[in-house]
């Protein structure tokens, strides 16, 4: 009897677990759906992170590889011709006009040292070196004072394409702004970027003209940015805000550099000139002093050595106080 009654329990708890195991989940209850849900929901959220690292991660890819190549074709080491020394220098003359104006001047120093009695074989050597030397070294001259200028303004070029921006103004209406508004010379050259898409140029390739332009690192930073801005998207005030920061900080640091090393190109300049005011010094009390160096055919080779020599030591006391950073 004890048999047929335990097998009946055994079989009323069995049917019984089934039932609360499956009615519950068949009847859709409330604890299984929530889990179901949040089960589902981890899901889509891990789906939208790796959806959002893959484009973070092809952003980066694309901003990495577009500002390697710039980099590499900004700092190749290639040889400037007048026309483009000219042109990064903002001057509006024509290569032949100072190729023309250059040989004018190395003639005018030809007749100028033929008049003070300089033998005519130095009069040759110092005007064919001063009429090439000379008005190279007067465009670089103007070349850098062309730069210096331009990122002086740029900081705030950029914070006003991101003011224009954030209101919603788009890149184009913005770009018009600072070409409206700003100082010299970034309002040329954005004029230029502008124009450069008048004539049917994407913004890509108008802003291209502005880093041959003025070829600088932080010039092709903000070239790199509009790029990858037009080619993949993303927040371009944020990039922008970001940059003119960067800018700013470049510039502390430029000042920086610039006081610290004033001593030492002091001193490179009282060095330089020592020699020449000494000479000429020596002239005024004693005129006959350093006469043999210029009547006398051995002082005249010493006197070409030494100028040579003092050449060579400028430039190098030069190099020493240009700091690269």
């Amino acid at each position: 009897m004890l048999m047929p009654i335990l097998l009946v329990v055994l079989a009323v708890v069995a049917v019984g677990a089934a039932g609360f195991a499956l009615v519950p989940s068949a009847l859709g209850s409330s604890r299984a759906q929530k889990r179901l849900k949040t089960y589902r929901g981890d899901i889509r959220a891990n789906r939208r992170e790796l959806d959002a690292n893959r484009t973070r991660d092809a952003r980066r890819k694309t901003v990495q590889s577009a500002l390697k190549a710039q980099s590499d074709e900004l700092n190749a080491k290639k040889r400037l011709t007048v026309s483009d020394m000219i042109f990064q220098a903002g001057m509006t003359i024509t290569p032949a006009a100072f190729i023309r104006n250059s040989v004018i001047f190395g003639v005018v120093l030809f007749l100028i040292l033929l008049i003070t009695q300089v033998p005519y074989y130095f009069a040759a050597i110092f005007a064919v070196a001063g009429g090439y030397l000379l008005p190279r070294m007067y465009v670089m001259r103007k070349r850098k004072q062309y730069q210096n200028k331009f990122l002086d303004e740029l900081p705030n070029a950029v914070e006003a394409i991101v003011r224009g921006v954030k209101t919603g103004l788009p890149l184009n209406d913005s770009m018009r702004v600072v070409a409206k508004d700003t100082k010299e010379p970034v309002k040329s050259e954005f004029q230029r970027v502008l124009d450069q898409q008048a004539f049917g140029f994407s913004m890509t390739e108008a802003v291209q003209v502005l880093l041959q332009r003025v070829p600088l690192p932080e010039v092709n930073f903000f070239v790199v940015v509009i790029s990858v801005q037009q080619q993949a998207g993303g927040n371009l005030s944020e990039a922008l805000g970001n940059l003119a920061r960067v800018l700013r900080n470049r510039k502390k640091m430029k000042q920086k550099v610039a006081a610290m090393s004033s001593e030492a190109k002091a001193s490179a300049g009282i060095i330089g000139s020592l020699p020449i005011v000494v000479a000429i010094m020596v002239s005024v009390v004693s005129p006959q002093y350093l006469s043999p160096l210029i009547t006398t055919p051995l002082g005249q080779i010493w006197l070409g050595a030494a100028a040579i020599m003092m050449c060579l030591g400028v430039f190098v006391m030069n190099r020493m106080v240009q700091f690269e950073f």
